[in-house]
């Protein structure tokens, strides 16, 4: 496989894992390309092109020397430059981050999207999503502008080392491996919950790390209600001001990788349960569900920069 084979395939499995319809994702892509065909022609020279082919704008291919196959790979969460050097130690071919880097960083929070229509499908009035989602959206953006995005990007291709990242598409991969299990194992009580994340082998290795599956709201005595994944996908933390909506249509507890201290207050007044399952340790199961695919086609794996390598090659 070469580079690109590589990134398609990766974001074929997103949208195979991706809670929206393919026919939905494809109705997406359709706006986008109507977005970009009423643009004048000097907008469309610094239009994305990628964003009508690809519905995951903080995944990308950040540098390409058109090798022709890829035969060892260096994969981590967050690969910095110390890691693009260790690369060209390490003789690999491509180096597949999972956090966001270059432009998929730049244009994070358009992916957030995403978390409007999860919460459509999760019975929140989606008026009320977009608002609030579409708030914090315009929040991550201002966040993230000032950042020096290339920085990595420049290291790989000064090393002439080739580099992708891939986000959504991993992080689906891991909300759907989530939702499987906990609909699998039904629970009663929020206890059950943090024992069916506690059998899976990425969080039992974050547990001896200190870092596994944890209690933020609520207690292990409580009875769980209706449970959503709803913080593990779509780019990064969503709107505070959801919790009371979510509660209103009957979840009580939400899975998530990570939360911030005022996210945690907000799901506290709204009394729903959050049980996080760990942020490394998630993006570990995402990652691997979709390196699995390219250890089926005979790539070596090096695990690196937090990623927990688990395959379930069977």
């Amino acid at each position: 496989m070469n580079v690109k084979q590589i990134y398609d395939l990766a974001i074929k499995i997103g949208i195979e894992n991706d809670f929206r319809t393919k026919k939905e994702i494809a109705e997406h892509l359709a706006r986008i390309k109507e977005e970009f065909n009423a643009l004048s022609k000097e907008e469309k020279l610094y239009f994305d092109k990628e964003k009508l082919t690809n519905p995951y704008s903080d995944s990308r291919i950040h540098y390409n020397n058109g090798q022709k196959e890829i035969k060892k790979i260096l994969t981590g969460i967050d690969i910095s430059m110390g890691g693009i050097l260790l690369a060209k130690e390490l003789g690999v071919d491509l180096i597949i981050n999972h956090h966001p880097v270059g432009s998929a960083l730049a244009n994070l929070d358009d992916v957030m999207n995403l978390q409007v229509d999860m919460m459509e499908k999760f019975g929140v009035p989606v008026n009320i999503a977009e608002k609030l989602i579409h708030k914090r959206i315009s929040e991550v953006a201002r966040g993230i502008n000032p950042s020096n995005h290339n920085v990595t990007v420049d290291a790989a291709r000064l090393l002439d080392i080739n580099l992708m990242n891939i986000h959504t598409p991993a992080d689906n991969c891991v909300a759907q491996f989530i939702s499987k299990k906990i609909e699998d194992a039904k629970p009663r009580y929020v206890k059950d919950i943090l024992k069916v994340l506690n059998s899976v082998e990425e969080y039992q290795e974050a547990r001896k790390q200190g870092v596994g599956p944890t209690l933020f709201v609520g207690n292990p005595k409580n009875r769980c209600g209706k449970v959503v994944p709803s913080e593990i996908t779509g780019g990064t933390e969503g709107a505070k001001e959801i919790y009371a909506a979510m509660a209103n249509v009957g979840i009580g507890t939400i899975i998530g990788m990570h939360q911030s201290e005022a996210h945690r207050k907000e799901a506290e007044k709204a009394h729903i349960n959050v049980v996080i399952a760990g942020h490394i340790s998630s993006d570990s199961i995402g990652m691997n569900i979709v390196l699995d695919e390219l250890e089926k086609k005979g790539i070596e794996i090096i695990p690196f920069s937090g990623l927990t390598r688990v395959s379930r090659i069977k």
